[in-house]
Formats: structure tokens, sequence, C-alpha cells
């Protein structure tokens, strides 16, 4: 290959970039509207435009992206993750168009990313299961028999989802409904497919996962395990490599059924086995991620591995440069630097960053897809930067990651850094076997045993308005599109001397006022105008950065609704009156 068109944004895109120039290949950014002066638009060799605001239009549109690859003469393409990094559909079309597809076959795909199929192979090849759905279920109907059947909690999925998005757990019966369709909502909106199956629920597990390497030459290589058990919302916060506290002896168990599962199913490129642990010590096989994960550089780091380098190789024909399991190199652990509000339950807050001061120093790296004067988008994901940081041990790990969380400066958005600084002084996390308190964080220790209390963030500066107009002009002969910043010409619009506007003007609270908690879509209300509720009920349900969430009353009364279904609302913006 000689230029690789890379069809994902923000950090990971940077990451590529990166790893194509060390490769010696060259590089292919692609941009939405609001993207058009992101990072990786700027390192790239080359980039264009997607002409679009949503992922629909833009990251996820196939006919879009495969026109770029060939009008910019890249002859590869390399999905990053989340978008269509799982899509058989993008891989296929890739193929179909000449262009060599970085990643697994697309019906390694197909076979794996259908988690119900997943779940067969790994059946198949002896790997540890709960029980679950042998199919995905028709409707909630099945999924309540399956919850008589084999008791609550359980969890329904998205067959065909990943990073937490379509997955819903029930721990009451008169709950199963309600998630039943939100998973399938949050699917059709992720993934374009809204099938879900279902599984008992593990309660408080740790979340370990197997990296996995594998070539054409019929090489599968297991580089390690990882620790992912800290999560909000069902995605990742930190994670660590190898995972700690656990035996040899499940070390191993896992290594070989990930190991197992990858070689049935005839895998090529970088993926990941997820597994749970539960607290009596059952493991019990998740799913495969046909993709490269966010959490990629602790086993980077612990490996002495580039996985994106592998990956090019791979598609290049090469064999692994590495062909045993290798003895880990110290430890990792990685902070996920999301622009999120951790005082007000991890709320997304998009907006622009004034002020991004990475840490440095040893054992420290700092993958990031923003800088000082970056716009956060609110349509896409809320992941600005990855910390992350090595040592000999997790104990010196662990003392580098409290000094680089210190000096880590972000302001403008708020950010989940408060968060990380506190977790990491945290006992449960530290872990201490000798003085028998162990490691006690699992998948929802932050829901429901971190209980220091974080300061709301200050309320981020407006969202500005990132789209694009759109004109032909005529430069030297030759018609050209043009896309300018519609903040440009705002500005250039506006009057000298012109008095501020009364919106940004402070106004009184009104009491009555149902306020939007984020800045996003509107997507249902649950009541009708004019309908009593009561403080505490839900009243609505948002969408932000790929996640939904509630809207509850914060009084009792009678509802005015001000705001219809489907709409973009701001943050702080008035939706209802309850009187």
């Amino acid at each position: 290959m000689k230029k690789v068109l890379i069809a994902n944004r923000g950090e990971i895109a940077v990451r590529i970039i990166r790893a194509c120039a060390d490769y010696g290949v060259k590089s292919v950014a692609v941009y939405a509207n609001a993207d058009i002066d992101a990072l990786h638009a700027r390192m790239a060799d080359e980039a264009y435009g997607l002409d679009g605001d949503k992922p629909a239009d833009s990251y996820l549109n196939i006919a879009k992206l495969i026109a770029i690859a060939q009008k910019s003469g890249a002859d590869a393409v390399h999905p990053g993750y989340g978008f269509l990094s799982e899509s058989e559909a993008f891989a296929r079309a890739v193929i179909a168009a000449g262009l060599a597809w970085i990643g697994p076959r697309p019906e390694t795909i197909a076979k794996l990313g259908d988690k119900v199929e997943a779940r067969k192979i790994a059946l198949k090849v002896g790997a540890p299961l709960v029980a679950g759905t042998p199919d995905p279920v028709k409707d909630a109907g099945e999924v309540l028999a399956f919850a008589e059947q084999h008791g609550l909690p359980i969890i329904i999925k998205a067959a065909f989802g990943g990073g937490g998005r379509g997955m819903k757990i029930a721990w009451r019966m008169d709950e199963v409904e309600e998630l039943f369709h939100s998973a399938v909502r949050e699917a059709v909106t992720a993934f374009g497919r809204g099938e879900c199956f279902v599984e008992q629920f593990l309660d408080r597990p740790r979340h370990i996962e197997a990296q996995v390497l594998a070539d054409t030459h019929g090489n599968v290589v297991v580089l390690g395990t990882r620790d992912c058990s800290l999560q909000r919302r069902n995605q990742k916060l930190v994670e660590e490599a190898p995972a700690p506290f656990i035996s040899e002896e499940q070390r191993e168990r896992i290594h070989s059924a990930a190991r197992a599962i990858c070689a049935e199913a005839g895998y090529v490129s970088a993926g990941t086995v997820e597994f749970l642990l539960s607290t009596s010590g059952a493991i019990s096989f998740l799913e495969v991620n046909t993709r490269l994960q966010v959490e990629h550089p602790v086993t980077e780091q612990t490996a002495g591995v580039d996985l994106v380098i592998e990956q090019l190789r791979v598609a290049d024909g090469l064999p692994l440069s590495i062909t045993e399991t290798p003895k880990p190199l110290g430890h990792c652990i990685e902070f996920r630097i999301n622009a999120e509000d951790v005082g007000r339950g991890f709320l997304p807050t998009p907006g622009p960053v004034a002020r991004f001061e990475a840490p440095s120093g040893p054992g420290v790296r700092v993958d990031s897809g923003v800088h000082s004067g970056s716009v956060v988008p609110g349509t896409f994901d809320s992941l600005m930067a990855k910390l992350i940081v090595s040592g000999a041990t997790r104990e010196q790990a662990l003392a580098r990651a409290r000094r680089a969380l210190r000096e880590f400066k972000i302001e403008g958005v708020a950010s989940v850094l408060p968060f990380h600084r506190a977790v990491i002084a945290h006992a449960d996390f530290v872990g201490d076997v000798a003085g028998g308190t162990g490691f006690k964080v699992h998948t929802r220790w932050i829901e429901s045993d971190f209980a220091e209390p974080l300061a709301a963030a200050l309320r981020a500066e407006p969202q500005p308005d990132t789209s694009l107009v759109r004109t032909a002009i005529e430069i030297d002969g030759r018609r050209v599109q043009l896309g300018l910043p519609a903040m440009l010409l705002q500005g250039l619009a506006s009057a000298p001397g012109a008095a501020s506007q009364a919106t940004g003007a402070t106004q009184a609270v009104d009491p009555d006022a149902v306020l939007s908690p984020i800045a996003g879509n509107l997507h249902a209300w649950k009541l009708e105008d004019g309908a009593e509720v009561k403080e505490g009920d839900v009243i609505a349900v948002m969408e932000a950065m790929k996640m939904e969430m509630q809207v509850t009353a914060h009084r009792s009364g009678r509802i005015a609704l001000a705001a219809q279904a489907g709409s973009a609302q701001a943050l702080g913006a008035v939706i209802a009156h309850i009187r």
C-alpha cells in the first residue's frame, strides 16, 4: 500500500496518521463539517470534506468514503474504531472498489459481529458462557419470558452493537419492556440495526479482555490481558494491562479461549475477545470486537508492539512481527479524557476547548484528538484524548498517574479529570491483597459504590455554530466549490460596534421550567402535553454523543411541553414547564 484513507475522526484518526508516517505511507483524512479545522484534518497528508453534519451524512456514509478514497488515489482504508469499523458492508465495499481493507475479512466481521453467532463459536470451542437467548428476540414478550425463566438481573444487548450502546440492564420486571425498546432505539441510531438478544447478567463482575493479532500466514497470537472494569453507562473510563489481581490459571484460561475463538473464526488483523469475571471467579465469554480498541495503547506499552503498524503489515500480506505471547513489560494504565461533567452524572459537554495542556515526563504518553482552540462537537462521541501511564510495576504506574493527572489542564469544556484524580486514590481501585482489601472495582462500581462527591464544572461556553455554508466561486476561470464556516459569515455580517444581543444576558430562573440537561436531541416525550406528573417521573428521553439519557420531573404538577420531539436543544434550554 502507498496511501491510506482513514475513515474516522479525532484521537484515533491522529493515531493512525502517525502510524502511517512511521510505516512510510501517505495518509488521507476525511472530515464532517464540524471537523474542518480538527487536529486529524490538519495532520494528514491530505484531507477531504464529507459535506455533512451528522454521522449518517459523514463518517457513516459508505458511498462518500469510497468516492473520496478513489478521488484521492488511496489504495487502502483503515476504519479506526466506532463508526463503520465493524461494518461488513463497508469492508465489502472497500474490497469491491479495489482497495485494501485494514481489518478482518468481511465474513469474519459478520460472523463475530453478530453476538449470537459469536456465542455459538465460543460454545463450539469450549469457552465459558452464561445462559442467553440462542437468537435475537422478536419482541419485549420474549425478553420477559427469558427473565421469568432465568431470573433477574438480565442484560439486553444489541446483536450488532458495541461500545456499550444498545445495552440495557433490567433489575425489575416492570422496566424490562421500556429498556428493551430503548436498547433497540440506541442500536438503530448507532449501528443501523436494532436486533437484540438477552443474557443473564452477572452482578458486580470485572471486565477482562484479551488482545489478539492474526495474519494471513496462520499465526494467531494473544498479546496479553487488560482490565476494563471501570465504566459508566457501560462505556469504559480506565483500562490497564496486564489485568491485575487475577490468577495465572484465570489468565491462561482467558488466553486459550481467546486464541481458540479467533482461530475457529479464521481471524485476521487486530481483535479483542472480551470476558466477564464474576465475584466467584467464574469466567464468561462476552463478545469479540473485530477492530482496534480504544484501549489498545496499554497493550502496546506492555507488549512492546505497535498494533496499528501490525495491522498495516497484515494488510500488506506480511507476517506478524511477533509470534508468541510476550512477557509483560511492566504495567500500564489508560485514562479516557472525555468532555463530560462528572458532577452532573457524566453529562456530555460539547463546546470550545479554551485550554488543553497535556502532561509529559517519564512513563507518560498522551494520544489526543484536540488542542487548545479545538471544538468538541455534540454530534459525535465525547472522547478528547487518552492519558497512558507506564511503570515497571503497577505501584509505579499509579504514582506516575497521580502526577500526570495533577499536571493535566483542560478549560472551556468540562472533563472527567476530577473523577480520575479521585479514583486513582480510592482504595477499591488501588487494591491491597496483602491487607485483605483486594481490588473491588466492577462494571457498575461508579453507579453503586463510588460515593465521593465531585463538584459540577462551570457551565461550558455555548457550542459554536460549526456548520459550513457552501457556495460556488470561480478561481482563474475554474469553478470551485467553497465551504465557509457559518461563524465566519456571521462575524462578517455583524455591524462594527453593534451592541451585544440580549441572548447572552442573565435571565431570571423560572422555577416551573424544565431545562435541557445536555446539548443534544430531544428524542421523545414520555407523556402528553397537559399530563399530571410527580417529582422524579421520567418525562423525556434525550440523546447526545450517541448515548440516550432520561429527563426527570424536578417537581410535581401539570406539564406544558415547550419543545418538539426530534428537535435539537442547547444546554439549559427550556423544554417544558411544570406548574
